[in-house]
């Protein structure tokens, strides 16, 4: 059977360079349904809530903050160690089109848990919406699929061996999700140390969560007690944060006499 031969867009090249640098990552994953309906309520009466993606990327670097093994990444060189962030690094999953071909580009959110939702969420859909060369992680990401695949290879296989090189390429949570295309329970991967998927809001106000993490970094016990801290920050700072934004739009604006 004779078929077509298509080039390799530069978005799939990425997503192709990503898989390969995160096949050596030995996961496993934890999946469990968070109670989030104090949080719906709260998100419920804001005139613009967040989308769920920027929701999630704040409440794991809140978990984190207090957490340094969610800030800690398996590194190979020099010699094998642990390197501890001093704070997140998200990098989440933006789906877009473009030139008619879907696919999928990392945003790089730095230090979620001291940034207000809002601009977390400005912040992400701008990523979406706005063209490429006007997204500095996107500008990046092209600048390396540009070069040969040699050079590509040997870059990956770089910044995921140094420490500091893995947390500046890959940050130390991925932050991705299928909901918008009708949800399901995703186990996606990654080079980074730990990845955190969500579907869509259940009937019974329960959201399944994923987090997928590298079993070389820590075990099952402390990622089920990211759990449990995960629905308490979701349902406590989380919602206090939409709340205190809903007070903040319902203020009266006061006439000013000329």
């Amino acid at each position: 059977m004779r078929g077509t031969t298509r080039k390799i867009s530069l978005p799939r090249r990425f997503v192709i360079d990503l898989m390969r640098a995160s096949m050596e990552v030995p996961f496993v994953s934890l999946s469990r349904p968070l109670d989030v309906r104090q949080l719906i309520a709260a998100r419920a009466g804001v005139a613009r809530p967040p989308g769920w993606a920027a929701i999630f990327v704040k409440a794991f670097a809140l978990v984190a903050r207090d957490e340094p093994i969610l800030r800690t990444l398996y590194a190979h060189w020099p010699r094998p160690h642990f390197y501890e962030l001093p704070r997140c690094a998200a990098m989440v999953a933006i789906a877009r089109v473009e030139d008619g071909e879907e696919c999928i580009l990392m945003e790089r959110v730095l230090g979620g848990d001291d940034m207000p939702l809002a601009e977390i969420d400005a912040q992400l859909r701008r990523a979406k919406h706005a063209p490429l060369d006007e997204v500095g992680s996107f500008r990046r990401i092209k600048r390396m699929c540009g070069v040969p695949q040699p050079l590509r290879r040997l870059g990956w296989w770089l910044a995921g061996r140094t420490g500091r090189w893995h947390a500046t390429n890959f940050g130390n949570y991925g932050v991705t999700s299928a909901a918008a295309s009708g949800g399901g329970e995703l186990h996606a991967i990654g080079p980074g140390p730990f990845v955190l998927s969500y579907g869509l809001v259940r009937p019974d106000h329960a959201i399944e969560v994923v987090i997928r993490w590298d079993h070389r970094v820590t075990d099952a016990a402390p990622i089920a007690k990211t759990m449990t801290r995960l629905e308490q920050v979701l349902n406590g700072e989380i919602s206090a944060e939409l709340r205190g934004s809903r007070q903040a739009e319902g203020k009266p604006v006061r006439a000013v006499a000329k």
